[in-house]
C-alpha cells in the first residue's frame, strides 16, 4: 500500500507545543498590558459577509481586489483583518448605547491569499486593539504608549513612526497635488502604481518597489495640507507623546493599506527580521463607524500587532525566561507498588492544582530522570518499594541537586513544592 504524506498547505503553519510557550508569553503579557488601559476583550467569528470587508476596506485596495479568501456563492469571506468585524458587532450589538466609549480588543487567526513570506503567511494572527467614540487626541497618543509599553514589556526594540493622512476636507487638494506629481513620474513608477495612481494615488507612496520609493522620494508631503483641525489634531498628538516620553519619527510616506484611515497613523518597525519592516501598525478611523451602519460620526482609532512576527523577535533573543517549564513535579514510581502509588498521588494533586506528569512505560531511574529534566520539572519523586515501606519519598530539587525525605501524601508534598 503507499504511504500518502500530507503536509500543511503553503502558507499556513503548524504552532508546535515549543512555539506555543512563546505565543503564550506574548498574549498573556499583551492581556496584562492591556487590562492595565481598562480595555475588554472580545472574540469574534472568522467569517463574515464580503460586503462588510468591501466596504470598510475599500474595494480598490489589494487585499478586496487579490487577497480575501471569499465563497464567492455564498458571498462571504474569511476575515482578512479584525476591524471591520469589530465595528460590525459593536454596532450590532449596539455597545455604543451600553458605554459611549468602548476599548475592545481581540486575539486570532485572519486569512489573505498573499505570497508567503518571512512572519507573513495566509493564516496569520493578529491582536487586534480599538477605541470607538471617541475623537481626542489624548486617545491617540495613550493607545500608541499602550503599543510601546508592551514592546518595552516583551523586551522588543522597535522604532515608532508616526503621520497623519488628514480628512475629507483637507485630502482633495493634496491628492490633486500628488496627482500631479505621480503623472509627471508614471512612466517610471511599476504597473501596480499605475493602476494606484488612478484608483488611490496615495497608495503610490506605499509601494516597497525600490524603483518606485526613488522615483516618490521628493513627493509633497500631506503634512503640509492639513486643514487647521487636523493640523491641531497633530500637534496634540505629538505633544501628547513627548509628555509620556514616547520617542517616535514622522514619515510622510506612511499611508497605510486600507482605504478607512483618516488623521493619526502610526508604525513600530523593526530591522531585526532584515528588511525594516512593520510588526504593529493602525491609525485614526473617523467615519467608518457610521459608514458601516453605526452611529453618525462616530470616531475610532485602534492598531493591530502581528504574533508571528513578534514571536520571530523573541526567538531572536534566545532567551530561557520564555522558554521555560511551569511543570513543577515529575513522579518517578519504580515497580509496580511504586507506579500504583504514584498513579494515584499525581491523580490528587492534580487536583490541588499542580501540574504533575509521570512515566506510564516503565523505563528505568535513569531514562526517566533524563526525562524530567527535558522536560524541565522543578521537583522529581521518587517512589520505590524502599520508600512505600518508610512511607516517605525522595524529593529532589532539580535546580539546586538536593534532596529531602517527604511523607507520600499530596499535603506534604504540596507544601514543599509550592513554597517556591
Amino acid at each position: 500500500m503507499t504511504v500518502l504524506k500530507i503536509k500543511a498547505l503553503k502558507g499556513f503553519k503548524d504552532i508546535l507545543p515549543d512555539e506555543v510557550t512563546l505565543w503564550k508569553y506574548v498574549e498573556d503579557t499583551a492581556r496584562d498590558v492591556f487590562r492595565r488601559f481598562n480595555f475588554s476583550e472580545i472574540r469574534l467569528p472568522i467569517l463574515e459577509q464580503t460586503e462588510l470587508f468591501a466596504r470598510s476596506i475599500g474595494e480598490d485596495t489589494d487585499i478586496v481586489e487579490k487577497e480575501m479568501y471569499t465563497f464567492v456563492d455564498k458571498q462571504v469571506t474569511m476575515r482578512p483583518e479584525a476591524t471591520a468585524s469589530l465595528i460590525r458587532a459593536y454596532i450590532e450589538h449596539g455597545l455604543y448605547i451600553q458605554k459611549p466609549v468602548q476599548r475592545l480588543f481581540t486575539i486570532g487567526p485572519m486569512f489573505r491569499h498573499e505570497r508567503p513570506q518571512k512572519g507573513r503567511l495566509r493564516q496569520f494572527h493578529q491582536m487586534d486593539i480599538e477605541i470607538l467614540g471617541s475623537e481626542n487626541p489624548l486617545v491617540d497618543t495613550e493607545l500608541i504608549a499602550m503599543g510601546a509599553m508592551l514592546f518595552t514589556e516583551l523586551g522588543i526594540s522597535v522604532d515608532l513612526e508616526l503621520n497623519s493622512l488628514g480628512c475629507p476636507k483637507c485630502r482633495p487638494s493634496y491628492r490633486a497635488r500628488l496627482l500631479a506629481f505621480i503623472e509627471s513620474r508614471l512612466d517610471a513608477l511599476c504597473e501596480d502604481c499605475k493602476r494606484r495612481s488612478v484608483t488611490n494615488p496615495l497608495r503610490v507612496l506605499d509601494c516597497k518597489k525600490s524603483y518606485c520609493r526613488e522615483q516618490v522620494e521628493e513627493a509633497p508631503s500631506i503634512l503640509e495640507h492639513l486643514c487647521p483641525d487636523c493640523d491641531v489634531h497633530f500637534s496634540h498628538v505629538q505633544e501628547g507623546l513627548q509628555q509620556l516620553g514616547v520617542e517616535y519619527s514622522l514619515n510622510k510616506f506612511m499611508v497605510r493599506g486600507l482605504d478607512y484611515y483618516c488623521r493619526t497613523t502610526f508604525e513600530f518597525v523593526t530591522s531585526d527580521l532584515g528588511a525594516q519592516s512593520a510588526v504593529c501598525a493602525g491609525g485614526r478611523y473617523d467615519g467608518l463607524i457610521e459608514k458601516l451602519g453605526g452611529p453618525k460620526g462616530g470616531p475610532g482609532i485602534g492598531f493591530a500587532m502581528g504574533l508571528e512576527r513578534m514571536v520571530l523577535l523573541l526567538q531572536l533573543r534566545e532567551n530561557a525566561a520564555f522558554t521555560r517549564s511551569d511543570l513543577e513535579l515529575f513522579v518517578i514510581g519504580l515497580g509496580e507498588k511504586g507506579e500504583q502509588l504514584s498513579y494515584g498521588l499525581v491523580h490528587e494533586m492534580r487536583g490541588q492544582k499542580c501540574r504533575v506528569a509521570m512515566d506510564h512505560e516503565g523505563r528505568s531511574l535513569k531514562s526517566q530522570m533524563k526525562q524530567a529534566n527535558k522536560a524541565g520539572a522543578k521537583y522529581v519523586l521518587i517512589v520505590g518499594d524502599d520508600e512505600i515501606e518508610k512511607g516517605t519519598g525522595v524529593l529532589k530539587d532539580m535546580e539546586t541537586q538536593q534532596q529531602q525525605e517527604v511523607e507520600l501524601t499530596c499535603s506534604a508534598l504540596l507544601e514543599v513544592v509550592k513554597k517556591h
